[in-house]
């Protein structure tokens, strides 16, 4: 038995070496995050009275579908507030850091060949999988000791230490949840494409079974991880045991991914996969159809996912003209949006984050020239009669209706069950308006992906740093009084809020136009440089 797990120290090592840049700036990330919230909540709601209108406002339906039910009221202290309001969303990227990193150590390695060579050696069987497993347990730990100490350290109203080590520790526990699951998926798919695409579609899946459970029903929120973590109520409460629940879990999916891969063949998956044709059909005698073929599955989750999430958004807006009826002081902070429901107030919040989420389908789609050039796939399409020039605006053309699509699935999802919920209608095109306007964003964002495809193939990861940073302004940007020239140092900055704003044309085409550009400039630099081989 002890021989399965031969030398898993040693992989854990490889582990470490191959991450060293990559885990630090994560952890490091999360830590200034968190901490960075601290301040800003105690530095804009110093006064109680402040801080208790605010309060109010949160206990919304959308904003409890969006960060969950709100906790502590009668004495909303910065640590309060700071939970409330960051824990699900943080919860939610620790767990998207955890699922990218187990697919690329375990899956990832699997089909690149790599990890056959190391089982060429004399490890175990389940030393690898092992090795990555704990490598994550280790880095949650770490992150969420880290995170707790330096919130405590702040010494913030209501911070105290006791409630910082349960706020790190719940983003950990989360952490390790995700980690276990996706090592499960990696045994039951056949590539580590199928595995990521997964993974984030159940990550997606538990916080939409959350945001509706938080909102109708306690026990439905009660099945979804992320709804468990919120119990905690951090700096409130301080309830351990969603912390226990869910490390009893992820130790759980640990063992069964364990199980599975013990007893499955290597380079092989438990979920069946149909026989291919004789003949490759017509879409795929081009490098389009090539790339749509390569990612057909993960983006039709991610269609399925955006669609249901903006259902989900679309069902709580019945709810907030009655639940406002009677806050004063809701009433005055929208005294200056005179001439629009309260409904069209929070149609262009709800666009902005859905908006983002329908980026990373579309950042991903053109980022698999990366992936496709480093595992030296795309050497073979080159060597061929085929240009790079038609290689990248393939993908970039994929990249572009993948974001269309998004976009106007989010915007149809909630209108359509929006209008359902409501009394007096809105017209459709009000909510796919609101959505589809961010579409020059995404492409800003695709031009940037390009871009360093080109010239900073090994840098092109940083867009994702950039996407969480525009999630970030998006998100916290009013709630955090955030001076207006920071929003505009992200694309997602100067879209107008429809239907509250009017739509500037000249500003959309001209964002239209520097992606274009910027997609130009990377298509050119792929084509002038060699390939990573």
């Amino acid at each position: 038995m002890s021989q399965l797990f031969d030398h898993t120290w040693s992989l854990m090592r490889f582990v470490l070496r191959r991450d060293r840049i990559r885990l630090p700036v994560w952890i490091l990330s999360f830590i200034l995050a968190s901490v960075g919230a601290v301040v800003a909540f105690d530095n804009l709601y110093g006064d109680q009275a402040e801080r208790e209108a605010i309060a109010e406002t949160m206990e919304n339906p959308a904003m409890i579908a969006m960060v969950g039910p709100n906790y502590g009221v009668d004495d909303y202290t910065t640590g309060a507030m700071t939970a409330h309001e960051m824990l699900v969303m943080t919860a939610a990227i620790v767990a998207l850091m955890n699922i990218l990193l187990v697919s690329r150590h375990s899956r990832g390695d699997e089909e690149e060949g790599r990890l056959e060579l190391v089982r060429a050696l004399p490890v175990g069987q389940l030393s690898s999988l092992s090795a990555v497993l704990l490598v994550l347990t280790g880095a949650n730990v770490l992150l969420g000791v880290l995170t707790g100490v330096s919130m405590a350290a702040l010494q913030a109203e209501g911070v105290g230490l006791h409630g910082s080590l349960l706020y790190g520790a719940a983003l950990g526990a989360t952490g390790l949840v995700f980690a276990g699951l996706t090592a499960v998926f990696a045994q039951l798919s056949q590539n580590a494409r199928g595995t990521t695409g997964l993974s984030i579609a159940a990550l997606l899946l538990f916080y939409m079974i959350r945001a509706i459970g938080d909102v109708v029903s306690e026990p439905l929120a009660l099945s979804s991880p992320l709804g468990w973590i919120l119990r905690a109520k951090p700096f409130v409460e301080n309830t351990w045991w969603p912390v226990l629940l869910s490390v009893g879990v992820a130790v759980a999916l640990s063992a069964l991914a364990l199980y599975l891969n013990a007893i499955r063949d290597h380079d092989s998956g438990f979920l069946p996969t149909r026989a291919g044709r004789t003949e490759a059909s017509a879409t795929l005698r081009g490098p389009f159809g090539l790339a749509w073929r390569l990612q057909r599955t993960g983006l039709i989750a991610w269609s399925v996912a955006l669609f249901i999430l903006g259902v989900s958004y679309g069902s709580v807006l019945g709810e907030i003209e009655r639940f406002f009826e009677g806050i004063d002081i809701f009433q005055q902070m929208i005294v200056e949006q005179q001439g629009f429901s309260l409904i069209e107030l929070f149609i262009p919040v709800l666009s902005s984050v859905m908006a983002i989420l329908a980026s990373i389908p579309a950042i991903m789609v053109m980022l698999k020239v990366k992936t496709e050039e480093k595992n030296g796939r795309l050497e073979h399409v080159v060597g061929r009669a085929v240009s790079r020039w038609r290689v990248t605006f393939s993908y970039w053309l994929l990249a572009v209706l993948t974001a269309t699509v998004m976009l106007l699935l989010t915007g149809l999802g909630l209108g359509l069950l929006g209008n359902a919920m409501l009394e007096e209608t809105i017209p459709l095109g009000t909510y796919v308006g609101a959505s589809f306007v961010y579409l020059p964003a995404i492409l800003f964002m695709i031009g940037v992906s390009l871009l360093f495809i080109g010239f900073l193939p090994s840098w092109a990861s940083i867009v994702w740093l950039y996407l969480g940073f525009s999630f970030f302004v998006v998100y916290l940007g009013e709630l955090l009084q955030l001076p207006d020239w920071v929003g505009k140092l992200t694309p997602y900055g100067h879209i107008p809020s429809i239907p509250l704003e009017e739509v500037d044309y000249g500003v959309l085409a001209l964002l239209l136009g520097i992606a274009v550009i910027l997609s130009v400039m990377g298509a050119a630099g792929f084509r002038s440089r060699d390939l990573k081989t």
